[in-house]
């Protein structure tokens, strides 16, 4: 067995994995949970928008780029901007859900840590979508900025009025952005592949999407970004020698060879 697969097989006898039925029941009943949150925050259009405002005119105050200047280069051909929309539309819950689901299978004990972390960062983002409704900048008029879902497709979204499936109000933090880096990080670090630093496009790429797409602020990655720090300082990742992921093998001894505790130096006592 090469060093590529013992790994897993380690953690495996080495952190037993959480009752699958118990882990399904619990992950389901967090996004129900998140779901039901968010339908409480609807309703606060005016208050939305009042703090959309706020937040283009803070983007300004600290310099930030644009989201329009960003969005520019996703206009260049409807073949991109369309697959910016269906990134947008498809990558975001399969990713994270594919992301637990080979922890749980790979590595248990990152499992559980990654598991913790995304529901801590969820939770918190559900008490801002709460406390701070936000209109996205697709909705902010003034802005210069186009609906690239509605124009070119696919949208998940539908008119703000009769949309009762989600809260197109819920902008800060984005979760598209906060998942992605998650993903990216505990990807990382249960991971030993000298390729594994590329996982940091995801985040690279869904930060690209959110923002050329116009729904969602710089700051609602940055905001985001910041929630996870927090998390993952609270919340600290499995030891790798605990969690079996490449700890480093002493070659076996020579035949007839002592131990190291063992074997008396010559002229050590001279």
């Amino acid at each position: 067995m090469n060093a590529r697969t013992e790994p897993a097989a380690a953690e495996s006898h080495a952190t037993p994995r959480p009752p699958i039925v118990r882990e399904f029941l619990l992950v389901a009943g967090l996004f129900l949970v998140y779901k039901a949150g968010r339908g409480l925050a609807t309703g606060h259009t005016g208050e939305a928008y009042r703090n959309a405002h706020d937040v283009w005119d803070a983007e300004r105050w600290l310099h930030l780029p644009g989201e329009g200047s960003l969005q520019s280069l996703l206009l260049h051909g409807d073949a991109l901007v369309h697959g910016a929309n269906t990134y947008y539309a498809l990558v975001h819950f399969p990713a994270t859900a594919a992301f637990l689901v080979w922890l749980y299978l790979r590595r248990p004990a990152h499992y559980v840590w990654a598991r913790r972390v995304l529901a801590a960062v969820t939770a918190a983002a559900l008490v801002l979508h709460l406390t701070f409704p936000l209109a996205p900048p697709r909705m902010l008029a003034g802005a210069g900025l186009v609906d690239t879902a509605r124009v070119y497709g696919p949208s998940v979204y539908g008119p703000p009025q009769s949309d009762h499936l989600s809260n197109q109000f819920a902008a800060m933090p984005s979760l598209h952005f906060g998942w992605a880096l998650m993903v990216a990080i505990g990807l990382v670090v249960a991971t030993r592949s000298r390729w594994r630093w590329l996982w940091l496009l995801h985040p690279l790429l869904t930060l690209t999407v959110i923002v050329g797409t116009a729904n969602h602020y710089w700051l609602d990655a940055l905001v985001a970004g910041a929630l996870l720090g927090l998390a993952l300082a609270v919340i600290r990742p499995p030891h790798r020698a605990a969690a079996g992921v490449d700890v480093p093998r002493r070659a076996p001894a020579p035949a007839g060879a002592q131990p190291a505790e063992g074997r008396t130096l010559v002229g050590a006592g001279r």
